[in-house]
C-alpha cells in the first residue's frame, strides 16, 4: 500500500488561498459558503453559477476538485494523487473526441483514511461521487429542451454535488474515529462522458482491487423527502442485506433495494472488476439533468439522514473482521454506458426496480412523450416493436430506432396496459 505518512505532508496541486483559486478563475469558497457546514457546504458551491455546471475539463470542474483537495486537507486525509497531491489526472479528449472540452483533462480527487487496525489496514473500502456535471447542456444528455433553457448553466446540484457533500461529511465523521480498514475516499471527473473517471482509477487504484472490499457510490442522494432512499447492488455480496436490515432499522429510512451492480454511475467500474457495490440514491426528479437543478431545492435534512446512514454502512464494512463476500451476476453490464444518445423520447425513468419495464417520474416539457399523454408513474414495457425490460433495454431501443419516426409507446398506468403513436424526434431538435 502507498507509504501513508510521506503522503500527509504533501502540498496540493491546487493551494487553499484565494490569490490561487482566482488564478484559475475560481470563486473563493468563503463568499459562498458562509457559514454553511457539510455536506450543504459543497452543494451550495458547487451547484454555484461560477462553476458553470462543472463540464469535464473546464475550469468549472477544475474549481470543484479544487474545493474537495481543499475539505481532504481540512479534514487531514492524506493525499492519494499523483506527485504527492490530491489529484489524479485523466484523459477526457481520447476517450469522447470532440465532446471533451479543448484542455482534454479532468481529475479525480483522491484522498485516504489509513485504518487503525495494524492488520486490516492493508485492506480498503472505497468511498466515491463525481464530481463532474453537464456545464451548459452544450454537450450531451441535458433534458432540457430549447425553450427550458437547454443552453442555461446546469448546475447539477442533487446531480451530484449532494454526493459530494455527503462524502466530504462522512470523511470528517470517520476521521474523529477512524475504522480498522483504510477508507479511501474518491471524487471522480468523467462520469457524464461515460464513468470515464472512476474507469480511469479502477485501472489505476492507489489500493489494489484485490485489496479493496467494498465500494460506496453516492449519486443524488439530495432529495429523499419522505420516500425511500434506493439502494441498488444488494446482489453484489452475501452480507449486504443483513447489514441493511439492521441499519434501516436504527436510522429510520425505508430502503427500497435493487440487487442489480451495475447501473449508469461510478459503482459499475468497480463491479466489472469483482468489487462488491452499493449505490445510494434518492430517485431522479422533474429537475434532472436540467438547468432547475438548485442547491435550495436539496432537502438539507434528508441529505444529512442519508449521511449518517452511509456512515454507519461504511464503518460495518470496515470494522468487520471479515471482508464481504462477492457475488458475481449480480445484473448485466450494459454494451455502453446510457445516456443521452440515439432519438429523442422524453421520459425521465425512475430507478426504483420493479418487476419488468421503466418506470417513469416524469417527461421533459415539449417533449413527443408529454405531446402524447405520458406522464410520471407509468411503466414503459414496448417502443417501436422493441421489448423495454428495463433501462438499458429502453436505451437500446433509442439508439436502434430513427429520429422522425412515429412509433408505438406500450405502458402500464395503474395496472391497465395502453399503447400511444409517439413521434420520436432527434436530440436537440425542435
Amino acid at each position: 500500500m502507498l507509504g501513508l505518512a510521506v503522503l500527509a505532508v504533501a502540498t496540493l496541486v491546487f493551494p487553499r488561498s484565494a490569490t490561487a483559486q482566482e488564478a484559475i478563475g475560481c470563486p473563493v469558497p468563503a463568499g459562498i459558503v458562509g457559514e454553511l457546514t457539510e455536506p450543504m457546504a459543497a452543494v451550495r458551491y458547487l451547484a454555484d453559477d461560477g462553476l458553470e455546471g462543472r463540464l469535464s475539463g473546464s475550469t468549472g470542474e477544475r474549481c470543484a476538485a479544487d474545493y474537495v483537495a481543499q475539505e481532504f486537507q481540512r479534514i487531514g486525509l492524506a493525499p492519494g494523487g499523483v506527485a504527492g497531491s490530491y489529484l489524479q489526472p485523466i484523459e477526457l479528449q481520447s476517450a469522447v473526441a470532440a465532446h471533451a472540452p479543448d484542455s482534454g483533462a479532468g481529475a479525480n480527487v483522491i484522498g485516504i483514511l489509513e485504518g487503525s487496525d495494524p492488520e486490516l489496514s492493508s485492506q480498503a473500502v472505497v468511498l466515491g461521487a463525481h464530481h463532474d456535471h453537464l456545464g451548459q447542456g452544450e454537450v450531451f444528455g441535458s433534458l432540457a429542451g430549447p425553450e427550458d433553457g437547454s443552453d442555461d448553466i446546469h448546475n447539477g446540484a442533487d446531480d451530484n454535488a449532494s454526493g459530494v457533500g455527503a462524502l466530504i461529511a462522512v470523511a470528517e465523521a470517520l476521521a474523529q474515529s477512524p475504522p480498522a480498514r483504510t477508507v479511501v475516499f474518491v471524487t471522480f471527473s468523467g462520469e457524464e462522458l461515460g464513468l470515464l473517471g472512476s474507469a480511469h482509477y479502477a485501472r489505476n487504484p492507489v489500493i489494489p482491487l484485490d485489496q479493496t472490499v467494498a465500494m460506496l457510490n453516492l449519486d443524488m442522494v439530495g432529495r429523499l423527502g419522505d420516500e425511500s432512499l434506493i439502494v441498488n447492488g444488494t446482489g453484489t455480496a452475501e452480507e449486504w442485506n443483513p447489514i441493511l436490515d439492521t441499519l434501516e432499522a436504527e436510522h429510520g429510512i425505508p430502503l427500497a433495494r435493487s440487487p442489480d451492480g451495475f447501473g449508469p454511475s461510478d459503482h459499475t467500474s468497480f463491479y466489472a472488476q469483482g468489487v462488491p457495490v452499493l449505490h445510494f440514491f434518492t430517485n431522479v426528479h422533474g429537475e434532472y439533468h436540467s438547468p432547475g437543478d438548485h442547491w435550495d431545492l436539496i432537502d438539507r435534512i434528508g441529505l444529512e439522514r442519508v449521511t449518517s446512514l452511509v456512515e454507519a454502512v461504511l464503518r460495518s464494512v470496515a470494522d468487520r473482521p471479515a471482508s464481504v463476500t462477492y457475488v458475481a451476476g449480480a445484473g448485466t453490464q450494459p454494451e455502453e454506458q446510457t445516456g443521452g444518445y440515439g432519438a429523442y423520447l422524453g421520459t425521465i425513468p425512475d430507478f426504483a426496480p420493479v418487476d419488468f419495464g421503466v418506470r417513469l417520474s416524469g417527461v421533459s416539457g415539449g417533449s413527443p412523450a408529454e405531446e402524447v399523454g405520458m406522464e410520471g408513474g407509468d411503466i414503459l414495457i414496448g417502443l417501436g416493436g422493441f421489448e423495454i425490460g428495463d433501462l438499458y433495454a429502453l436505451t437500446d431501443a433509442l439508439r436502434a430506432l430513427e429520429p422522425g419516426t412515429a412509433v408505438e409507446a406500450t405502458f402500464l398506468r395503474d395496472g391497465q396496459e395502453m399503447t400511444l403513436l409517439v413521434t420520436l424526434r432527434e436530440r436537440g431538435g425542435p
